[in-house]
């Protein structure tokens, strides 16, 4: 398939709370990695390195610019922000939209893509981009902090493609994203 014949393909790998939570309300992510220890990679490298590009909001970029280890092998990353500086940080390249963001990885011949954070997969379903979920339930409830799904605009529907229990009860569930949101009809 030639260059101009591909098309971006996004694929989702999180880590959430039983309750759908992505984080803490100071963006703490020690639940989901203390508890998430368990089930070790839990396929996550695996994944990394089928895909040729990262993208992620600023908040998500936050909550793990200080690790030690970068879980990102040698993928470039893709940072959405307003407000972050353009040299905030070496390992990142910056943009001031979803589309800026799209657009770079496409004229790099980037073409799968890992979403990562809540408003970035929220964009991306809402854009059509996403292909497939792979979301890995940690047992625990923490109450409060961003959810991964809010406001769609619409239905998206899915098709389970796996479910497998992992080390340290975590439950990890893979769905192909059939369309993007379908508008609810009004009655």
């Amino acid at each position: 398939m030639s260059e101009s014949q591909q098309s971006l393909r996004a694929f989702v790998f999180l880590g959430l709370s039983v309750d759908g939570r992505i984080a803490r309300p100071d963006g703490d992510l020690e639940w989901l990695t203390s508890r998430g220890a368990a089930a070790g990679d839990a396929g996550f490298t695996p994944f990394v390195e089928s895909i040729d590009a990262v993208v992620m909001g600023r908040r998500t970029y936050e909550a793990i610019a200080s690790y030690d280890d970068w879980p990102y092998l040698d993928r470039p990353i893709h940072v959405i922000s307003t407000t972050l500086a353009a040299d905030a940080d070496s390992r990142i390249t910056v943009h001031r939209s979803a589309e800026a963001a799209i657009d770079a990885l496409q004229r790099d011949g980037r073409w799968r893509v890992y979403v990562d954070g809540g408003e970035t997969v929220r964009w991306f379903l809402a854009a059509k981009l996403i292909d497939e979920l792979t979301l890995s339930q940690v047992p625990v409830l923490i109450g409060d902090g961003p959810s991964l799904f809010g406001s769609l605009g619409g239905d998206v529907d899915l098709e389970h493609v796996r479910t497998t229990v992992l080390d340290g009860g975590m439950v990890q569930t893979t769905y192909r994203v059939l369309d993007g949101p379908t508008p609810r009809s009004s009655q």
